[in-house]
């Protein structure tokens, strides 16, 4: 049975996109000198060569193995990430509503057809796309992250921690740098830094300091600049007494 995965997560802030897709074959699980030859591709089912090759990165071989592979949802949906991978942003956002055609419900297609709009920075029509995936799939952390991300690239920083809440409620790893998922950042560097902050408070709450830290000095590294509020915030009361934090604010020069 397929079921979904992530795609591969860049970085946070960068602005990356979150997409849904099936299983990637384990790199350990090829051996190193193995190529196309030798590891019999051509006796593979096309759907099993596709999702082999976008393991490796190939994703024109994916995309020609996925076409000759019966036509379904599940199929469309890894070809238009394929493509959202080669940037081919427009091809992408057909192959996931020709998905969502064969079927309308399919959170996954969704999801990527909102990332495919955030891409393009209509936020408005990827917030509606993110929250109608949602209520497919209320427990997913990385559509709650999407949307919370995408209303921060609108301004709408209440509706962003809200839903950023949820993710982080539903999977604490979500926005870890090293989680196999990728975020996309706001495009302005305010709502950057309003981003990382919030996600900022998030760790503080949970107690982990060390991530705290970090999404804190990017928000400042972006330009937060709200003094008050990084001196007084309740969410920051136990941070704030350690010696990490004090020379995070010598290096900042916040007094």
């Amino acid at each position: 049975m397929r079921t979904p995965g992530l795609f591969p997560r860049l970085s946070l802030a960068a602005a990356a996109l979150l997409l849904f897709q099936a299983p990637f074959v384990r790199a350990a699980s090829v051996p190193q000198n193995a190529s196309p030859a030798n590891l019999e591709l051509s006796s593979l089912p096309p759907e099993e060569r596709g999702d082999l090759f976008m393991a490796r990165k190939e994703y024109f071989a994916a995309i020609d193995a996925y076409r000759q592979a019966p036509t379904d949802a599940e199929t469309l949906n890894k070809m238009g990430i394929a493509f959202h991978h080669l940037s081919a942003i427009d091809q992408a956002r057909k192959d996931y509503q020709k998905a969502l055609l064969i079927r309308p419900n399919y959170p996954e297609a969704l999801n990527n057809l909102g990332a495919a709009d955030f891409a393009q920075r209509d936020y408005k029509r990827a917030i509606r796309l993110y929250r109608k995936a949602l209520q497919l799939m209320p427990q997913s952390a990385v559509i709650a992250a999407n949307l919370g991300t995408a209303y921060f690239a609108r301004g709408n920083y209440k509706s962003g921690l809200e839903a950023y809440q949820t993710a982080f409620r539903l999977d604490p790893d979500v926005f870890d740098s090293d989680a196999p998922s990728v975020i996309s950042g706001p495009s302005g560097v305010r709502d950057r830094a309003r981003e990382d902050f919030c996600i900022a408070e998030l760790f503080a709450q949970a107690g982990n300091q060390d991530s705290a830290l970090f999404y804190l000095r990017r928000a400042l590294n972006n330009g937060f600049s709200d003094r008050n509020r990084l001196l007084q915030d309740t969410d920051f009361a136990q941070l704030r007494k350690t010696p990490q934090f004090a020379q995070l604010m010598a290096e900042e020069k916040i007094h």
